[in-house]
């Protein structure tokens, strides 16, 4: 039985298409800038979001690592949210190999952090304090439930740094996400922003990388930091083959993610034991209400045992599953999840 897997949209793996893409790849030494299909990647990327040069990187922890040591220098500070993949997830790479020093400030429900409490977190000129040099958002918000920031208040945020001198990073892993959303070209969601990091996985399906967007003194930089972690590889093309297909044909289709995570979390309310926390993109949040007789440890492993459907609680919550829709959770695999949680529970 084929398993519905839907734990995250990482899971995702790459089309037919892209697997025929990989095969056929022109490949040369990306390190000599000698890879045609990389070199057309980067190209690409950053014409899409309307900026002057890309790099390709390993992933988005890569990506945005890269950003803020080639925005900042040793004992600088960065305001960012403090639900933000950057602060929570990437293990503390700006302190640990960029000594960067994070302010945080409350994320809020819908994923934005408000102006004033960015206004609060820039130090003065003090020789007793650290410089604040970026501010950073996230676009698609993970820890928010998948919530997209609309390109009027990134426009805002863009506003408010320039007004101050800083500069602004977006990880954009879901940036094509919130574009979905909002019906948006992506260019409007990025355009006051220094630099933007996106995921070529994830929802669009790639098996690997990220790319990394700025002008073109930025993206150079970023190379030197890329190089410094690692992340210099050499034929490349073999993985940018693929992401060049996840990028060029599947940011149009994520609507259809929107949709069946729509049509999942409306299944799922209308059961008896399940409370909808939330949905957003291609993002639903339930938990089992107490009157139900079954541990949430045992009720994942009983849907994975019994009918080959893969969840995961979310350890942002206790108490919550997650669940991400994506290329691969068609509308008959929405309904085969909505009757086998139906069985379950009955």
């Amino acid at each position: 039985m084929k398993s519905i897997d839907l734990r995250s949209d990482t899971v995702s793996h790459p089309t037919p298409a892209m697997r025929e893409a990989m095969a056929r790849a022109e490949v040369g030494d990306d390190v000599f800038h000698d890879d045609p299909t990389v070199n057309q990647l980067e190209a690409d990327a950053a014409e899409l979001l309307g900026k002057e040069a890309a790099v390709f990187v390993t992933s988005g922890t890569q990506g945005n690592l890269c950003a803020l040591l080639a925005h900042c220098n040793r004992g600088e500070s960065i305001i960012i949210g403090d639900s933000s993949h950057i602060f929570r997830y990437e293990q503390g790479g700006m302190a640990q190999l960029g000594g960067i020093l994070p302010h945080i400030v409350p994320v809020q429900p819908d994923g934005t952090l408000r102006l004033r409490d960015l206004e609060g977190a820039i130090n003065p000129d003090d020789e007793h304090k650290p410089v604040t040099r970026l501010v950073a958002l996230e676009n698609t918000h993970n820890a928010a439930g998948g919530m997209p920031l609309s390109a009027e208040y990134t426009a805002e945020v863009a506003d408010f740094a320039r007004r101050n001198g800083l500069l602004f990073h977006i990880d954009g892993a879901r940036i094509f996400n919130a574009a979905a959303a909002f019906g948006v070209d992506v260019k409007a969601l990025v355009a006051g922003a220094d630099s933007v990091s996106f995921c070529l996985s994830k929802g669009l399906c790639a098996p690997a990388g990220s790319i990394l967007v700025g002008d073109r003194d930025f993206i150079r930089r970023a190379r030197r930091a890329r190089k410094v972690l690692g992340g210099s590889m050499r034929q490349v093309g073999v993985l940018a083959a693929a992401g060049s297909v996840a990028l060029h044909t599947m940011r149009d289709r994520l609507g259809q993610d929107h949709d069946n995570a729509q049509l999942l979390a409306e299944g799922l309310s209308e059961l008896p034991g399940i409370c909808i926390h939330g949905q957003n993109t291609n993002f639903v949040f339930f938990s089992l209400s107490d009157d139900i007789d079954i541990s949430l440890d045992s009720f994942v492993s009983a849907l994975r045992r019994e009918y080959n459907i893969y969840l995961s609680s979310y350890s942002g919550e206790r108490g919550v599953i997650r669940l991400r829709t994506h290329y691969w959770i068609d509308r008959r695999a929405i309904y085969k999840v909505i009757a086998a949680v139906s069985s379950l529970l009955s």
